[in-house]
């Protein structure tokens, strides 16, 4: 189980059967490999440009699409990747004009820096807008979105006083009391989660069967990010290549299949492997970091409320909202927005468990707010909880 999808859940996903679309059963041992397939996707089935951003002697890659209105930053979690966005950012675009930009942080997929070891939330923040003010002008409007830490960094860097057009801030599954509250168990289970894999399907089956992911679709870009060949020491990313590079057409991008996937039943659980015989690792060793864990949610709440851009929250659950949020939304100092409707469909990854849904409820946000055009009607999505 990864780092972010236990701070915020108090208990092991259960050990439900792996449902496809139809909702029928989990299928049994003999037909599961031949029913899904765990085939890794390359990043142009949803970009259309990466680029490696050089900043100080470090390589920072991000994957784009879009070239005209509002920029769109989209900050992952830790151990994660910039591709965790992938499905997401495809059906945003279909919905609005605007630019996305996915990056890879400090550490994590395919950015190397002179100093990866330094997670502290201040240099992520410092990375986050050095980069985009290396892609943008200082005119482009700047909306943040970020997911767990991701969110944390989004809302420091909304504070940062090198990033001056920022209008929009949008924090997805991140709350600080609860993360706090779950740093003293997250050692055990991150120790209690595979440490290598044979393959890369393997890696990609690990994590939906697991709970971290509900959609395979989303897994099979973005799981490949998030490991590394230890012969090479390269990010899995490296080693697909896209069947058909020039005719990638970013209109139809996000028309995939969304399968929603709960955890493994106890007949198919996932063998680990032995390190010593795994190829794959992850990319990034999460048990390192626990010392950074702590700043990583500090003060995020009133940072959070202080920051003068238009103000999103996006959950999983209402579960998650601690007190000092809670009256502060009762107040109207932000929009909230929990897929309680969701249950069982989306976990702590709402943006890759469920991405039609929260690119409509991000569609609405940005056009109420006149932030972007739409492409065409689409149905709006009030703030809800």
């Amino acid at each position: 189980m990864s780092m972010q999808k236990y701070l915020f859940s108090s208990k092991l996903p259960p050990k439900s059967s792996l449902s496809s679309l139809s909702g029928s059963q989990a299928p049994r041992r003999k037909d599961f490999r031949t029913k899904y397939d765990f085939t890794p996707v390359s990043w142009d089935k949803y970009f259309t440009d990466k680029k490696d951003i050089l900043i100080d002697g470090s390589s920072f890659r991000v994957y784009t699409i879009g070239d005209s209105g509002p920029a769109i930053v989209l900050l992952h979690g830790g151990g994660f990747c910039a591709l965790t966005w992938a499905v997401l950012a495809s059906k945003l675009y279909e919905l609005v004009e605007c630019q996305l930009l996915a990056l890879d942080l400090r550490g994590h997929g395919n950015t190397t820096t002179q100093s990866d070891d330094d997670l502290s939330i201040q240099t992520l923040a410092n990375d986050v807008v050095e980069v985009i003010n290396a892609v943008y002008d200082e005119t482009t409007p700047i909306i943040l979105i970020g997911h767990s830490l991701g969110g944390s960094i989004a809302v420091h860097a909304g504070h940062h006083p090198n990033l001056k057009s920022l209008i929009g801030l949008v924090v997805i599954d991140v709350v600080e009391g609860t993360a706090l509250g779950a740093l003293s168990s997250m050692q055990s289970f991150l120790r209690g989660r595979p440490q290598a894999f044979n393959s890369i399907e393997e890696a990609i089956r690990w994590s939906v069967q697991s709970g971290q992911l509900k959609n395979i679709d989303s897994a099979k870009v973005s799981m490949p990010g998030q490991i590394k060949n230890l012969n090479t020491d390269k990010c899995a990313t490296e080693e697909i290549q896209s069947d058909n590079p020039e005719e990638v057409d970013p209109s139809t991008s996000g028309d995939v299949p969304m399968s929603g996937v709960e955890s493994i039943s106890e007949e198919e659980e996932f063998k680990v492997p032995g390190t010593a015989r795994g190829k794959y690792g992850w990319r990034i060793d999460l048990r390192a970091t626990e010392v950074f864990w702590p700043a990583w949610f500090q003060g995020l709440s009133k940072l959070f409320l202080s920051c003068e851009a238009q103000k999103l929250l996006l959950l999983a659950s209402l579960d998650r909202l601690d007190t000092d949020l809670t009256v502060a939304q009762m107040q109207g100092k932000f929009e909230i927005h929990a897929f309680e409707q969701s249950r069982g469909r989306c976990g702590h990854t709402i943006h890759e468990d469920i991405p039609e849904a929260v690119a409509e409820v991000l569609a609405t946000y940005l056009v109420r707010n006149m932030f972007a055009k739409k492409k065409f009607d689409f149905p709006s999505v009030m703030p809800c909880c």
